[in-house]
């Protein structure tokens, strides 16, 4: 047998990545710590404040947000250190390079005022903050699964981060879904506009923003949306009703894996989206989702545009999924679900990092014949169509 030699390191590069790194861990927590400053403006309303009566000094802020002035003081301060906020006027006391005594201001800038307050502007980037804070929620919960090998429920993670899915994904569904996603499948395209009127199952519809859009983009279209977590169909009805779409909108609890027992139509598009990933049964889903079209009905799954293979180091989207995976992907899609369940269940435990390859394999374990990735540009999800020979057709 051939011994294997491993080569030893250059001392002078284990200095420079030891150094390099102790620097990054430095910058990655300015930037947490940042991040944690941007939550609190935005759940305080102090961004709101500020672009809606700035510029403020402390006192102004203090009374327009509701807050204590000290807090206001040093929040303005940090976020004009960290370059989100611009300063207006001198600082205080009077003095000789300050002779009137004039109180320092702070207003938000117009394009910090898009990423942090305009829910509708594919920029708004702010809820990001929300998540971060629900995945530090559950990190208790997250150790004690990284050592018993199970899974931390969704509800775990509180409100911030369903506000963050749901915050984050609204423009891209409002704005993209019913002009660039859907239209890329033609056929599909014109069902969802003709009659009689096209029935869509939205899987995994989280707070339902996508289900909402496909009503507004195809109105004559019926949407299903499902999904798991109470809070969230609690959430989408609102939003529904916001949007006046309830007469043809409908939003259940249940299972992904289960809908077949939970509704007896027959759907034109069953779709999920940033959902698959998550699922205990990401197979059952898709068993469930290609019972609900029949045998004309078309299968779209959307979900991350990460890497075809895994890569060391990665590029900046690879590091954005895996830094959520197993903080909170993978948590959910392994937790426990009821002792009746478990005895059919195979805990997939797929993570946030779903590549083309694992989606094949599941799609065919479902049944499908393979996947057709559409041909979408997306900057962080990719789309899938899941594609099989029609019962009649002999080839």
């Amino acid at each position: 047998m051939t011994e294997t030699t491993v080569p030893r390191s250059d001392p002078a590069d284990d200095v420079a990545r030891r150094d390099a790194l102790a620097a990054r861990v430095v910058t990655a927590t300015i930037d947490a710590l940042e991040l944690f400053h941007i939550y609190v403006g935005d759940r305080l309303g102090l961004y709101r404040a500020l672009a809606e009566r700035g510029p403020l000094d402390p006192a102004g802020l203090a009374a327009a947000a509701g807050i204590a002035l000290r807090y206001a003081q040093e929040w303005l301060e940090q976020q004009a250190v960290a370059g989100v906020l611009a300063v207006v006027g001198l600082p205080g006391p009077a003095g000789e390079d300050n002779p009137a005594g004039q109180v320092r201001r702070y207003r938000l800038p117009a394009g910090h005022a898009e990423v942090l307050l305009d829910g509708t502007s594919l920029c708004h980037q702010a809820p990001l903050a929300s998540g971060v804070v629900g995945v530090a929620r559950a990190l208790p919960a997250v150790l004690d699964a990284f050592v018993t090998g199970g899974g931390v429920p969704y509800r775990h993670y509180g409100p911030d981060l369903r506000w963050c899915i749901g915050r984050t994904n609204r423009p891209l569904f409002l704005h993209q879904l019913g002009r660039d996603w859907i239209p890329a499948m033609p056929d599909v395209h014109r069902r969802l506009q003709s009659d009689p009127p096209a029935r869509v199952a939205d899987i995994g519809c989280g707070t339902g923003w996508s289900a909402i859009a496909i009503a507004l983009a195809y109105p004559k279209a019926r949407v299903d949306g499902f999904d798991l977590d109470e809070a969230s169909i609690g959430e989408a009805r609102v939003h529904a009703a916001a949007h006046g779409v309830t007469d043809r909108v409908a939003f259940h609890v249940a299972d992904a894996a289960r809908l077949t027992g939970a509704t007896t139509a027959t759907y034109d598009l069953a779709c999920a989206f940033e959902a698959l990933h998550d699922m205990t049964d990401p197979i059952g889903a898709l068993i469930a989702m290609k019972t609900l079209v029949g045998g004309k009905g078309t299968v779209l799954i959307a979900d991350e545009a990460v890497a075809e293979t895994f890569t060391a180091p990665g590029d900046e989207l690879e590091r954005f999924h895996y830094g959520w995976s197993a903080l909170h992907c993978l948590p959910c899609g392994l937790a426990d679900h009821p002792a009746e369940e478990l005895t059919r269940r195979v805990l997939a435990g797929t993570g946030t990092v779903l590549r083309p390859a694992t989606l094949r394999a599941y799609a065919r374990a479902a049944g499908f014949d393979d996947i057709e990735v559409l041909p979408i540009y997306h900057d962080v999800w990719r789309f899938y169509r899941l594609t099989r020979r029609h019962p009649s057709d002999p080839s």
